[in-house]
C-alpha cells in the first residue's frame, strides 16, 4: 500500500511543480522557477521509487491522467483557463480509464 501513497505524493509534488512552471513566467521568476525544479525532482524520484513495485504503465498512467486533471483544475479556479465540452469529456475517460485499471486489471499491483 505504500507504493500508493507514494504515488499520490508523486502526483500532487508534479501539480505543484507544474502550477509553479506556469507562475515562473518561462523560468524568469527565480522563486517558483526554483519550486517547479524541487517539485519536479521530488516527483520523479517518488515515481522510481513506486516503480518497484508497480508496472511502468500502469503507474505512468495513473501519474500523468491524474496530473492533467489535477492541472486542468487548477487552471479553471487559479488561470481563469476555462474547458470546453470535449476537454470535459476527454479528462472523464481519462479519469475512468484510470478507475477501469484499478478495479479490474491485475496488473496494478
Amino acid at each position: 500500500m505504500m507504493h500508493w501513497f507514494l504515488l499520490i505524493l508523486a502526483i500532487a509534488f508534479e501539480t505543484v511543480g507544474t502550477t509553479a512552471l506556469k507562475v515562473s513566467d518561462g523560468f524568469t521568476r527565480l522563486a517558483p522557477s526554483a519550486i517547479t525544479l524541487t517539485c519536479f525532482v521530488t516527483s520523479l524520484v517518488l515515481l522510481s521509487l513506486v516503480l518497484r513495485t508497480v508496472p511502468v504503465g500502469v503507474a505512468y498512467a495513473i501519474w500523468s491522467g491524474l496530473g492533467i486533471v489535477l492541472i486542468a483544475a487548477i487552471g479553471w479556479t487559479a488561470f481563469d483557463q476555462r474547458l470546453d465540452a470535449p476537454a470535459i469529456i476527454g479528462m472523464a475517460l481519462i479519469v475512468a480509464g484510470i478507475v477501469v485499471m484499478q478495479v479490474f486489471s491485475r496488473t496494478t499491483g
